[in-house]
């Protein structure tokens, strides 16, 4: 299995590293020296393109939108980025999926998707999971469940519906703990 490691300082994250298996993991171990505190944390491939999707769901938070986000990866590279804008597009489909999304297609100049994975932080709505389904997108990876909305699984799953021609491999829960806090200390703020 392929990790990251994360470097921090001071609780930012300044570097990530990529980690090989069979590397000696001791670099993993926590180092003080003064009040500057360095250490490493591992990371699996999917949590390390989460915490960038994180980042984006900071974005939409930063502009008084629902944190969601969003990124499209091909070959281990993020080739696009998304966050919620509905409220600033006043568009209801400017999800972060769909954000991302597009500008994949467009970097891609096509409509498919078929070797890229999504990172997400909460599980797909029906029309970003739809949407996801004609892009034929490899691999849908989200972080928190939406019990509401969530069309993956959590309310019903857009996948077992018969007759459709593309399964997408969907993984959940990645860094699940992260992507539900920064959701539910949205809405806490707002009441």
């Amino acid at each position: 299995m392929s990790l990251f490691l994360l470097l921090c300082y001071n609780n930012d994250a300044i570097a990530m590293v990529y980690y090989e298996p069979g590397q000696d993991r001791n670099g993993a171990a926590l180092r003080r020296s003064g009040h500057v505190r360095w250490f490493y944390t591992m990371y699996t491939v999917d949590e390390k393109f989460m915490i960038e999707a994180l980042k984006e769901a900071k974005k939409s938070a930063a502009i008084d939108e629902v944190p969601v986000g969003a990124v499209i990866v091909l070959n281990n590279k993020i080739i696009a980025r998304g966050h919620n804008l509905r409220e600033k597009t006043n568009d209801p489909t400017s999800h972060a999926e769909i954000v991302a999304v597009r500008k994949a297609c467009k970097k891609l100049n096509s409509w498919r998707l078929e070797d890229c994975t999504i990172y997400v932080t909460i599980e797909p709505c029906s029309m970003c999971a739809g949407t996801l389904l004609w892009t034929r997108i490899k691999k849908i990876v989200y972080g928190a469940k939406d019990l509401k909305g969530g069309a993956l699984g959590s309310s019903y799953n857009i996948f077992d519906v018969k007759n459709i021609n593309h399964h997408p491999e969907v993984v959940g829960g990645v860094l699940e703990n992260k992507c539900s806090t920064i959701i539910s200390d949205f809405f806490r703020n707002k009441r």
